[in-house]
Order: C-alpha cells, then sequence, then structure tokens
C-alpha cells in the first residue's frame, strides 16, 4: 500500500514543460529501491536537452541487456550515460514501453520531491521521425503487444464483461443492455465530479475498449511472468503497446474537460498496471512513457520492434569462380589430401619396423620404461 501510495503521489505531482521544437515527450519510470535510471541532471544554461528517438530505442536495447546498434553516433552514445548508470551487469532486462498518441504534455514528467519512489528522467523528444529497437534472432527476448485487440471471438456480451471488469477494477460502476454496446461506463474523479463514457458514442466507446485492451494484456503478461518465475532460463521482456483513446476524445471534443478526465482515468489506470508489473518482476522492470502530440497513420509508433538476421562471419570470395578454377582447386585439395596420408603412412609403417627391429640393451630397456632390477 505504501509504494501504491508513493507512485499515486508521484504520477499526480508529475508537471513538465512543453518545448515547441520537440513533437513529444518520454519519462524513464524506475522501480523503488532500484538503481536502472538516473535521476535527471540540471543543465547548466537551464534547458535540459531532448533525446532522439534513435537514443530512446538504444537505451531500451540496453536495459533489455543488449548491446546499443553499432550505427549509433558517438555523441548519441553519450547520451546513454546521462540515463542510464554504467553497470553493465545489473540490468532489468524488463522494459514496459507505452506511447500515448494525442497529448501535448506527457502524463508522467519528473518529480524530485519524494525520496521514497523510485528514480525518473524526464526528457522532450528532439524529432518525430521513428526508431527501432534492434534485436537480432538469436536475442532471447519475449515481446508482447499491449494493443492488441480483444479479437474477433469477443462478442457484445464478451465486451459487456470486459467494460464491467474494467470498471470494478477501476472502482467505477459499468451500466449496459444485453448484447448491445450502448451503456454507461462510469468513474469517480473527486466528490463532484464524475467521467462518464457513452458506449453509443464512437469516440467514447474507442477510449474505453483501448483502456480494457491495455488493462487486459498487462495482466496476461503479469500471469505469464507469474507461471514462469521458477524457470531458470533468462529472457529479456519487452511489453510494448501504443494508446490511441486519448486522440479519440481529443477528435470528438477537443482539448477541454472531457480530455482531461479521460488523462486522469489513464494516470490511475498506468499506477495500477506499474504497481502489478513491479510486483510480478520484482522491481527489475523499467517503464518507458513516451508521449506524441502527432499522429501518423502510415508509420505506425514512434518506436517499434525490428529482428534482423545475424551476418554471417564465413569468408566469401568476391565473384563467383568459373568451371576451370574450381577443378583447380579440387586437384590441388585432393593432391595434399594424397601426400599427406601417404606420409603418415610411410612414417607409421618405419616407426613399427624399427620397433620391432630394436636391439634389448639397458639404454632402449629404459626408453620403453621397462623396469631393471
Amino acid at each position: 500500500m505504501v509504494i501504491k501510495l508513493n507512485l499515486l503521489i508521484l504520477l499526480s505531482m508529475l508537471v513538465l514543460q512543453y518545448r515547441a521544437e520537440s513533437s513529444g515527450s518520454v519519462v524513464f519510470l524506475d522501480a523503488p529501491g532500484q538503481s536502472f535510471i538516473r535521476s535527471r541532471p540540471s543543465e547548466v544554461d537551464g534547458e535540459a536537452k531532448p533525446l532522439s528517438t534513435n537514443v530512446i530505442a538504444a537505451t531500451i536495447s540496453v536495459l533489455l541487456g543488449f548491446a546499443p546498434p553499432a550505427s549509433l553516433s558517438a555523441d548519441s552514445s553519450s547520451k546513454l550515460n546521462e540515463v542510464l548508470f554504467p553497470n553493465p551487469f545489473d540490468r532489468p532486462r524488463a522494459v514496459f514501453l507505452l506511447e500515448i498518441v494525442g497529448i501535448n504534455d506527457p502524463l508522467f514528467p519528473i518529480a524530485y520531491s519524494n525520496d521514497k519512489v523510485g528514480t525518473t528522467f524526464s526528457s522532450s523528444v528532439l524529432d518525430s521521425s521513428t526508431a527501432s529497437i534492434q534485436l537480432t534472432d538469436e536475442d532471447e527476448v519475449s515481446v508482447t503487444h499491449l494493443d492488441g485487440p480483444l479479437g474477433d471471438k469477443c462478442d457484445a456480451a464478451c465486451v459487456e464483461r470486459e467494460l464491467n471488469d474494467l470498471a470494478q477494477w477501476l472502482e467505477g460502476t459499468y451500466i449496459g443492455f444485453s448484447d448491445s454496446l450502448d451503456g454507461n461506463l462510469s468513474f469517480s474523479r473527486s466528490s463532484d465530479s464524475s467521467f462518464n463514457l457513452q458506449m453509443s458514442k464512437e469516440s467514447d466507446r474507442h477510449f474505453a475498449l483501448s483502456l480494457v485492451a491495455l488493462v487486459k494484456n498487462i495482466k496476461k503478461a503479469v500471469e505469464f511472468n507469474e507461471d514462469f518465475a521458477g524457470n531458470s532460463m533468462s529472457t529479456a521482456e519487452l511489453l510494448i503497446g501504443q494508446f490511441t483513446g486519448i486522440e479519440a476524445l481529443k477528435e470528438e471534443y477537443g482539448s477541454g474537460h472531457t480530455v482531461q478526465q479521460g488523462m486522469e482515468l489513464l494516470k490511475a489506470t498506468l499506477t495500477k498496471s506499474f504497481e502489478l508489473l513491479q510486483k510480478s518482476h520484482g522491481g527489475k522492470l523499467v517503464g518507458v512513457l513516451l508521449s506524441n502530440s502527432k499522429s501518423y497513420p502510415d508509420l505506425g509508433a514512434m518506436i517499434d520492434v525490428k529482428f534482423s538476421s545475424r551476418e554471417s562471419r564465413w569468408l566469401e570470395e568476391g565473384k563467383l569462380p568459373n568451371a576451370t578454377i574450381i577443378a583447380e582447386v579440387i586437384l590441388v585439395r585432393r593432391s595434399l589430401a594424397w601426400i599427406t596420408g601417404i606420409i603418415l603412412l610411410v612414417s607409421t609403417l618405419t616407426g613399427v619396423y624399427f620397433l620391432r627391429n630394436m636391439p634389448l640393451t639397458r639404454d632402449t630397456l629404459l626408453y620403453s620404461n621397462v623396469k631393471i632390477d
């Protein structure tokens, strides 16, 4: 309960300046009692240096226990040291990455006032270009996508149950009608106000179902991690997702009170979800939250995962040889094999001959390990 309260206080106090040249923000959340993330250093000129998406992706790779891409520049590599502690043997190997689309300011910036919570590192994002977390096929990593839909098998009655479960989990209420998605999802945010989502409206339904999918997939990841908690195999785990519910509310209601209530509900949801993930991973997990004010449907998420095959280390000839060269190579190899075999055979026969005809003297018996009394 203390950790939960501290996290709630932390996430409620977070405020970060929005910079016009940046298109989003990022914050790294550490677990209480852990030291994977540095706190944001104070700049001499009062302005914090932004991070590029490539640096963020490389930081996540290092947190998972893998080396950053070789293409990373020296300046970008130096920024990794600003975010991470220089301890390659102590990495969480579990990262919760969520991109929140449709907000100018991040939901979870930095707070220094509470020393009982984990370290947080907050920064603006330099540009809106996409980047990939570079992994190879040989890397032992489990990737779980948190924004997957409920599935075709989940009919209207199934969706009603999921909405009711979400309401109970967040201490809200859901009033629905059987076999129809026109119910009302309500959450009390304070003593005199409540946040209502009408499932008959497309924007409200999109926000609610996005929240349902996020919570459901996080719970599945927690259950999976608990089932394999005793497994001796060390596998890195990446939980990655993109939340577009806030963007749907902004398109319908604008940047008004409804969107602010939606952000508060998302904040409360992520508070409980992050606590669940930290508990299931024993604190060995770092949260990475991205805010992106712009949506790029054609490009997808700002940061995704890319698997690539490891390049072969065998030396290859520059051009394809012709039949004559192949025949010459085969002839040389066979000649060397025959010559080597003949030399070994002659040496063996010669050695056996001299051993059988060796005179029995004191020296020869001594060399043959025969004890002379």
